[in-house]
């Protein structure tokens, strides 16, 4: 027996020992109590607050400002303006002038969009603001800022009018096929209640003509202290934050006559529905069955808790279910699921849903109706509840592990849930008490009596079609969805026929190799060994996470190595050889065999390079070595699998090709590559057409059954003694047949000179700008900061000018890097969503900036704030095991010091400014650029008065 058996046997001893005494230790009736790490209470004015400390970054808080106020709200007036209101906080305040805000917070390290943000639902508004707390102001500050976001926000008739357009391009990015075909899902989604009525990006013509009234009207009625909640969770003193949170919040008034903060009903459904929608650009078919909207039920008791167990280990069983019916030769649909889902406070429903493949759209509903069917009548098996079980004990193990290293933002999450929809909150050590107290007194006649009574049958339902009305596309009526429905819950369904499941990987581990000789690196904290078979392998244990590690190997080779003729099974041979399973296990027994265990592990064959990566929790990194032995050494053919990968592929690409976006950026590639028979673009499905089950195991084979050249990087919770055996035992039994572990040239280069490329496609009024410029470059981790500097001044003023200057755009940036292979070279990317009659004034916009950079480069306060934003990343990301693991990958695949991890903050702040300026003239070579621009098919109103002209001119001033 493995250690691994040994331990799956252990696992479920002690799970029956604990059995009924654990039930009887417990006190089902004792209400659920609120984690004694958060300090919460309620101001006079009715005002909520959480605080809690966390390390975890350390140095930084998570500050939360949360309005039981959305768009659910609004008067038939006000429609939109719940998400403006949320747009007008950024825009002026009693403490803070239009761009102060913004200005100030990047100051201190905190980035706009990617930091500071904020959004809009139904019911809630939600503010974030992450915070250093490096300096002991910062804090205060920041409680400024939620106080004035509360009640101070300006609302200045100028700003609101410029805020207009901002606001109206938000809205613009969402228009397409899914917008489209949701406002006319969404009426009977929500059973014809309001919030079908009440989307948050509202209506356009309401968002460019309300009154400015009409949004202070808003502002005044809902943002008010006893629909609000203060969340301040980080490194901080608890008690000195709640006496901030008193100073600052106690002052603030609720109306004297107060609008009823009510929610809105839901009704009931009348009668069984069923509804198609189709369009053009639609990219997926699928079938949803929704079951009655019906009251949702809060955990308020132990009992409660034990109930949602349950439902959990149900849903986990189900889910299994439907994933292997996915596996089959002939699949009834791409993929597929049943559970229960909120729909709104108060509400959830149970529905099934599946994406629509070749089988078609009435085996699809007759396999979700029949599943469903299956688990109600006959409930599950022994074997299926135990997985579970193990799965979900291992799940909240590693919570209970990682207890004192969680981040600060997933705290404030389940605190902003509590508040807003009552989620329970006793807090990881009491959960992870009761999970192992109470999963063992849930019995196989508990979870399958949950299913008889939970699950659906014939009760009054919505039956949806959504998907493309392309030419060719088999699109079913109403009456057809719900005669088929009809007809699936009418057949006769069996049980499950229980299946033997091996209990282990390998039923003998390897023979064992050596390590040879281990090298201390005390200044990096490094274990460095060599094996017998001549890999090596870097050993970094740290104590950033509790129950993680993570595992890397890189070498180059990749599908450079293989001819034009095998581009596309060298391109997929990773994915076809994961959809088979290995040794002898399918794909749905190898996570059975891994009950209770934390792994995943996968291979990449990538143009220039070939990668191992693999994830496992500090108890079952013995479990990672063997899956990754199995993948490397017994990889699976199975023609049924085959066949199934190939068709499951085809039919979920075939309709990629509708959405402009897709069109754009694939012509945007050709273009710019003139069209190279290398180039890598999104799947389509004459793809798949080209691959043979038979050569792609071969490339898998010729790539991945030799592992030289491998440096293997293991980061992460762990001790270096107790992995150190399994390493000798797995890793260094691995191959090294002698195969070439250098990459060729493909040759695919950027075309040179200016080129301008048009594309119309989509029925929206919307385009997409984006300029791409290329060139040789001498890469060094200097020179490619230097380059990422540039980038992130050019993205301020993009914010400054082009948004908040010029309301040209709502979002969108710069991004550029140095590549090292497969030569030396550069590639920034400029992309800039906008409405069609903007485009010349945003590129004009755009390349007035770009000149201005190379002219004058950028100011001090710019530098300054990509320098503390860099730090403050560095400093937070060099207590994550992910940023060591990437550092260390970099030096082994190139042969560079890892060391260099270390000076980071010594080569940003050597940045200068006229290092900025002279990379502005070295990259923005406005002789050689590609310039591409997406445009509706029908080509929208002529450019509004204003010449470009006009629009440099604005920006001069």
């Amino acid at each position: 027996m493995t250690l691994i058996s040994l331990r799956n046997a252990v696992a479920s001893a002690v799970l029956l020992v604990l059995s009924w005494s654990a039930y009887s230790a417990i006190n089902l009736s004792e209400p659920l109590p609120i984690n004694p790490l958060v300090k919460t209470g309620k101001l006079p004015n009715g005002l909520s607050y959480f605080i809690q400390k966390n390390p975890k970054p350390e140095k930084r808080v998570e500050l939360r400002l949360v309005v039981k106020a959305g768009s659910i709200l609004e008067d038939d007036d006000q429609q939109g303006l719940a998400h403006f209101t949320e747009h007008m906080a950024f825009n002026g305040s009693r403490h803070f002038k239009k761009h102060e805000l913004i200005s100030y917070l990047q100051s201190i390290g905190v980035k706009f969009g990617a930091d500071l943000n904020a959004y809009t639902s139904f019911d809630e508004t939600v503010y974030i603001l992450p915070i250093p707390t490096d300096k002991k102001e910062n804090l205060e500050k920041g409680m400024l800022v939620l106080e004035d976001w509360a009640q101070g926000v300006s609302m200045n008739d100028a700003d609101i009018d410029s805020e207009r357009n901002i606001v109206l391009e938000e809205a613009r990015l969402g228009k397409g096929a899914s917008d489209r075909m949701n406002k006319q899902f969404y009426p009977a989604l929500f059973n014809g209640s309001r919030y079908a009525e009440r989307l948050p990006i509202g209506k356009e013509d309401i968002i460019s003509n309300f009154k400015y009234d009409v949004i202070k009207r808003f502002y005044a009625d809902w943002y008010r202290p006893n629909l609000m909640a203060v969340f301040v969770v980080g490194d901080i003193d608890p008690s000195k934050a709640e006496q901030m949170v008193k100073a600052h919040f106690g002052k603030l008034k609720n109306p004297k006559n107060e609008r009823p903060r009510t929610y809105a009903p839901i009704p009931a459904d009348s009668d069984n529905a069923g509804l198609v929608v189709t369009d053009k650009e639609a990219t997926n078919n699928i079938v949803l069955i929704r079951y009655p909207i019906k009251p949702k039920q809060t955990e308020k008791t132990i009992a409660d808790y034990r109930e949602t167990l349950i439902k959990t280990l149900a849903g986990s069983i189900l889910a299994q279910r439907f994933q292997e019916l996915t596996q089959q030769a002939s699949p009834p649909f791409l993929g597929g699921g049943s559970g229960t889902e909120a729909i709104a406070p108060g509400y959830e429903f149970f529905s099934s849903s599946a994406a629509i493949g070749r089988a078609g759209v009435e085996p699809a509903i007759a396999a979700l109706i029949q599943e469903n069917h299956r688990a109600q009548q006959f409930g599950f098996t022994a074997d299926e509840l135990d997985r579970a079980k193990k799965n979900h004990l291992r799940q909240f193990e590693q919570f209970y592990n990682e207890r004192d290293k969680s981040n600060s933002a997933d705290y404030a999450a389940e605190y902003i849930r509590h508040f807003l929809v009552q989620e329970s909150i006793p807090g990881i050590v009491n959960e992870y008490r009761y999970v192992r107290e109470l999963l063992p007194t849930i019995s196989l006649d508990d979870v399958n009596n949950y299913a008889k009574n939970s699950i659906p049958t014939k009760a009054n339902k919505l039956v949806t079609y959504m998907g493309s009305n392309k030419e060719g596309e088999a699109i079913p009526t109403k009456e057809q969805l719900l005669s088929w429905t009809e007809k699936s819950e009418a057949t006769l369904v069996s049980a499950n026929a229980a299946k033997a499941i091996p209990t282990s990987l390998m039923a003998q581990p390897p023979k064992a190799g050596q390590i040879v000789s281990e090298s201390e690196n005390k200044v990096l904290g490094l274990t460095e060994l060599t094996l017998s078979n001549g890999l090596k392998v870097i050993l970094k244990p740290t104590d950033f996470k509790g129950d993680q590690i993570l595992l890397s190997a890189t070498r180059f080779g990749g599908q450079s190595l293989f001819s034009d003729a095998d581009m596309f099974n060298a391109r997929y041979s990773t994915s076809v050889m994961s959809a088979m399973g290995f040794a002898e296990f399918t794909p749905t027994e190898i996570p059975k065999i891994l009950a209770g265990k934390s792994v995943r592990f996968q291979t990449a064959l990538g143009n220039y390079t070939e990668s191992l990566k693999g994830y496992a929790g500090s108890n079952d990194v013995e479990a990672l070595f063997q899956t990754l032995v199995l993948r490397l050494t017994a990889p699976r053919k199975d023609a049924d699998l085959f066949t199934s990968f190939i068709s499951s592929a085809q039919d979920a690409t075939k309709n990629s090709a509708a959405r402009p976006e897709s069109i754009f950026s694939t012509t945007l590639s050709r273009t710019l590559y003139n069209n190279h028979p290398r180039l890598t673009l999104e799947a389509k499905p004459d793809d798949f057409t080209h691959i043979t089950l038979d050569r792609a195991a071969e490339i898998y084979n010729q790539r991945f059954a030799s592992a030289k050249g491998y440096t293997f990087i293991l980061v992460g919770s762990f001790n270096s003694a107790t992995v150190k055996p399994l390493i000798a035992t797995y890793l260094a039994s691995l191959p090294t047949n002698d195969i070439p572990v250098s990459y060729q040239d493909l040759n695919i280069r950027p075309v040179t000179g200016v080129v301008k490329k048009d594309v119309h496609s989509g029925s929206e009024p919307k385009s997409q700008v984006s300029i791409v410029f290329t060139g040789v470059a001498q890469y060094s981790k200097e020179e490619n900061m230097r380059l990422g500097a540039l980038m992130e001044v050019m993205n301020l003023r993009i914010i400054d000018n082009l948004r908040e200057k010029l309301s040209l755009i709502y979002g969108g940036g710069m991004s550029g890097s140095i590549d090292r292979v497969p030569y030396q070279n550069y590639r920034i990317n400029i992309g800039l969503p906008c409405g069609p009659e903007n485009v010349d004034k945003v590129i004009a916009a755009t390349f007035a900036e770009i000149n201005k950079m190379k002219q004058q480069g950028p100011t001090k306060e710019e530098l300054d704030k990509v320098k503390s934003n860099w730090t403050k990343s560095h400093d937070i990301g060099m207590r994550t095991n992910e940023l060591w693991l990437s550092y260390l990958q970099d030096a082994t695949l190139y042969n560079t010091d890892a060391a260099d991890i270390l000076t980071v903050d010594q080569r940003i702040n050597a940045i200068t400014l006229d290092d900025i300026k002279a990379a502005a003239n070295r990259y923005f070579n406005t002789d050689n650029y590609v310039q591409a621009v997406l445009y509706p098919e029908v080509k929208a109103a002529e450019a509004a008065d204003k010449t470009v002209d006009q629009t440099i001119k604005q920006m001069a001033q």
